[in-house]
């Protein structure tokens, strides 16, 4: 399966330059507003030390790994859900994407411009979620106001879908995110449709610079847990190394524990949309296939083909690192580790599976 992640905020808050640090794409990264209109896209494999042991195992001739959509989004500013800045095209943009990363600026710096000539990492994300919400609110007004007549008529799903989209407006109008209403899972199967742009994970990038430290880093937004600090400029002068020597100026930068690296980004964008990654192996290839999580053994199956759902028989299964342990199928099977399954087993991350249909 595909996913995307959309990569959102203010202009010049290193949005672009992290796209390309990411894709290794040259984009115009230039120091103005509204430098990207039209939102670049670009493909990221997610890193997995699992598929480079089991290829070695397998004597693989190929590696093939998962990956991640990226799209870099124009910056928005304030008015945008009015349409100012362009703001009706890059919300729309926002609204096709699976996940949002929304980059913060958290360093100093007087030689690139802040839209709002200051960094203050806390009103910029209120910047920006103030113009998600109000987008979002005008969304569950309109849908509201075209409701009524199917209400009316005694819709069950009509009148289910009402009081889901009353409670969101409470909570936007409250100034909370549309994630942040508890709904069981009829209420979640009936909003669907509505795409709403606060109901999308969020991953809060802070752009910083190398020599930042703890202290420095505590201070910036402290009651935001699902955060990451992220280098973005350093790292994109680490990409335009050889690998070896991005490792000496990675180890000589001391960079302080809680920054992060390109791989840890992927890998809680991964998370956060509620992915795991099953493996296939063999001489002719060792892959990763991306499905969600709690997937059963036949659902797992229709991402390499739709046939492997339908015509599920049953399916062999093992951890990978329980197979590299065992040092073959044969004695993975003989010790008892290969098992089994049938169409109720939920695939676990990790798991290496044999479908048979």
């Amino acid at each position: 399966m595909g996913f995307s992640v959309g990569i959102v905020g203010l202009p010049n808050v290193g949005k672009s330059t992290l796209f390309k640090t990411l894709t290794k794409k040259e984009i115009d990264i230039s120091n103005y507003p509204f430098c990207t209109i039209d939102p670049n896209v670009g493909i990221v494999k997610v890193p997995d030390e699992r598929l480079e042991k089991l290829t070695v195992f397998s004597k693989s001739a190929k590696t093939i790994p998962t990956a991640i959509e990226f799209v870099d989004i124009a910056g928005l500013v304030e008015g945008a859900h009015e349409g100012e800045g362009l703001g009706n095209k890059f919300l729309a943009n926002i609204r096709e994407v699976d996940m949002i990363a929304h980059i913060v600026r958290g360093f100093p710096s007087g030689k690139i411009t802040h839209v709002h000539d200051k960094v203050d990492p806390a009103h910029d994300v209120d910047v920006i979620n103030t113009e998600l919400i109000l987008a979002d609110l005008d969304t569950v007004d309109k849908r509201l106001s075209k409701i009524e007549k199917e209400v009316r008529s005694g819709d069950k799903k009509a009148i289910t879908l009402k009081a889901v989209l009353e409670k969101y407006k409470v909570a936007l109008e409250d100034e909370k995110m549309a994630n942040s209403v508890v709904l069981d899972e009829k209420e979640k199967e009936v909003v669907k449709e509505l795409q709403l742009l606060t109901n999308k994970p969020v991953l809060y990038v802070v752009n910083v610079s190398e020599e930042q430290k703890a202290a420095e880093l505590d201070a910036i937004l402290p009651d935001i847990k699902n955060k990451i600090f992220l280098p973005i400029q350093f790292e994109l002068e680490l990409r335009e190394l050889e690998a070896e020597e991005a490792e000496v100026f990675r180890a000589e930068a001391e960079l302080d524990p809680k920054v992060s690296s390109l791989e840890d980004l992927t890998t809680r964008c991964y998370d956060l949309l509620g992915l795991i990654t099953f493996l296939t192996t063999g001489t002719d290839e060792t892959r990763a296939w991306t499905i969600k999580k709690d997937s059963t053994a036949p659902q797992a199956g229709s991402a390499i083909h739709s046939d492997f759902e339908e015509r599920f028989i049953r399916a062999s299964v093992i951890n990978w690192q329980k197979l590299i342990e065992a040092g073959s199928l044969g004695n993975a099977a003989e010790k008892g580790l290969l098992r089994t399954e049938g169409k109720t087993y939920i695939v676990q991350d990790g798991d290496v599976i044999e479908f048979k249909i």
